[in-house]
């Protein structure tokens, strides 16, 4: 059995190598998007204006389904290369993978407008203004910057960073010029919240194009990923992941719940993180690494896969990470996070880790489906849950997506019996299925030593064979694609055009870059260059 799984085995090696590996340490802990203390204002604070926060509405209709039962549909709210940005950004160059964004996505519908929504106009106003009716006064009570000033209080405004604040404060009290206040100043500071801020998701079809990149939780939360979301939105993206939860288990928004860790949180405030993205027109997706739970399975050993021979929790090559995916109690863990992420205002609720355990000593391994199923196979336990899961974030009007290894698309037996990952059925039980096709993680398959460096053959046999395995369904394709150099000598901007061009051809829609350091370097130039398909990329080696 170990040759025939070797290839799977290999891409979870690689998968944590670009997953885990290249992970940073802590980008933007410094900067973390609210940079504030939790401290009281030693000067006195008096609300200028007990206006509601924007955006108060009932939420959208739940999403088309094209199996769970639902009775509602959103209206289409496509984003591509023709959707106005904001004023502050200009459109990207011609060509490029930026460019021909419309070819595959389903005709416009107009959306339904939500008084309020900044993402519903290209036009639509930042976050908060110096002019915002929502303002509070600050009494100085000693000389203090504005700075200082803007860092105290941005968590209770609408702003999302300290310098965006302090830009707003500046303007607020007479296009302020010098850095301090002196003692006994009043200050107005604009943006000020009297009220939780209330943010729904942004209608649109499952087939629209998306165009995405991936950002840790520390990124996420940081003001040099703020600055990443703005430089990404300029170069033609219109749509961010976000972690809430990786595998180690830690969770970066606040959730209150008797399992989750007690930490920080990295996104303090996830209904104001999504109105920022809808603000410049982006797709906000959510994604929760669920049955791979390193803290569940260390601090709740009661939700881990256990060890027939022990009894104890089972280790997964020496390493405990695992809860069971077919534990009542997990499921439940992770449904209520998805559903507290759904209702705070993102679009897309993205699934990884949907899957049991693929390595490691196989026949020790016990699962509750077991003896609560004893005619289940793992694929059923994962059909199960997702079927619930489906229609229950769907009655938040999210879409619902799915992460899956690429080797799935070779359909083999053991592939299934390890990871439970039954295409085809998973397929009825999601809006979108974001298959992880990087070329570098086809170790030894189809003849090819070096498939790092054959991007157009794995791309393209990868998504053909997935699209024969859900052609009888709606689900819509959107790959997770190569943005690292792992494994491969030939990664470039035209590595990256080959990848989108190939995928597209093969009826990919839209597309998602993962980089577990969220280095982008050779994506940005890629949107703005000629594509794949025109001829000016070259060809990698071993195509």
């Amino acid at each position: 059995m170990l040759p025939v799984a070797l290839p799977l085995l290999v891409f979870g090696v690689g998968f944590l190598a670009g997953r885990a590996l290249l992970r940073p340490i802590a980008p933007g802990r410094k900067g973390d998007i609210e940079q504030a203390t939790r401290r009281l204002p030693a000067g006195r604070l008096a609300t200028a204006s007990t206006l509601s926060p924007a955006n108060p509405q009932p939420p959208n209709p739940a999403v088309e389904a094209p199996a769970a039962p639902s009775s509602k549909s959103l209206p289409d709210r496509r984003l591509n290369s023709s959707t106005p940005l904001p004023p502050a950004v200009t459109t990207p160059p011609a060509g490029g993978i930026a460019a021909g964004a419309s070819q595959t996505a389903a005709p416009a519908q107009p959306a339904t407008p939500q008084v309020g929504s900044p993402a519903l106009s290209s036009a639509a106003p930042p976050l908060a203004s110096a002019a915002s009716p929502l303002a509070a006064i600050y009494q100085v009570t000693h000389k203090e910057s504005a700075t200082a000033i803007a860092r105290r209080y941005v968590t209770k405004t609408s702003f999302v960073t300290v310098p965006d604040l302090e830009a707003a404060v500046r303007a607020a009290n007479g296009g302020k010029r010098d850095d301090f206040f002196k003692k006994g100043d009043t200050v107005t500071i604009p943006g000020f919240l009297t009220e939780p801020i209330v943010e729904k998701p942004v209608s649109m079809r499952r087939d629209s194009e998306i165009r995405g990149i991936y950002l840790t939780g520390y990124m996420a939360g940081s003001l040099r990923g703020v600055e990443l979301i703005r430089r990404w939105r300029a170069a033609g993206g219109n749509a961010v992941v976000f972690d809430i939860k990786d595998f180690d288990g830690m969770v970066n928004v606040p959730f209150n719940h008797p399992l989750a860790p007690a930490r920080r949180p990295l996104i303090s405030n996830l209904p104001k993180f999504a109105r920022f993205l809808h603000s410049l027109g982006l797709h906000a997706i959510a994604r929760i690494a669920l049955f791979r739970d390193a803290y569940q399975a260390e601090s709740h050993p009661q939700l881990a896969v256990h060890s027939r021979r022990t009894g104890q929790p089972w280790r997964e090559n020496g390493k405990l990470a695992w809860v069971d995916p077919s534990n009542p109690k997990a499921q439940e863990y992770d449904l209520a996070l998805a559903s507290l992420v759904a209702s705070s205002g993102v679009d897309e609720i993205q699934f990884d880790y949907v899957r049991f355990p693929a390595e490691g000593d196989q026949k020790d391994a016990e699962f509750a489906f077991e003896s609560a199923h004893p005619d289940w196979q793992r694929s059923d336990a994962i059909s199960d849950f997702l079927a619930r899961a489906y229609q229950e974030l769907h009655s938040h009007g999210v879409l619902v997506s799915l992460d899956v290894f690429g080797v799935m698309a070779w359909q083999r037996p053991v592939d299934l019996a390890h990871t439970g990952q039954d295409i085809a059925a998973m397929a009825r039980h999601c809006d979108v299925l974001s298959p992880m096709i990087y070329p570098s993680h086809f170790f030894h398959m189809d003849g090819y030593a070096n498939p790092g460096d054959a991007p157009r053959h794995f791309i393209s046999e990868s998504m053909e064979r997935f699209r024969e395995i859900t052609g009888d369904t709606k689900v819509v394709l959107r790959p997770w694609l190569q943005a690292f150099a792992w494994r491969t000598k030939t990664y470039s901007p035209g590595y990256i055009r080959i990848q989108v061009s190939v995928s597209r051809e093969e009826g990919g829609i839209g597309f998602l870059f993962w980089n577990a350091r969220n280095d982008y370097s050779k994506l940005f130039p890629a949107m703005v260059l000629p594509d794949a398909g025109s001829g000016a990329a070259p060809s990698s080696p071993g195509d």
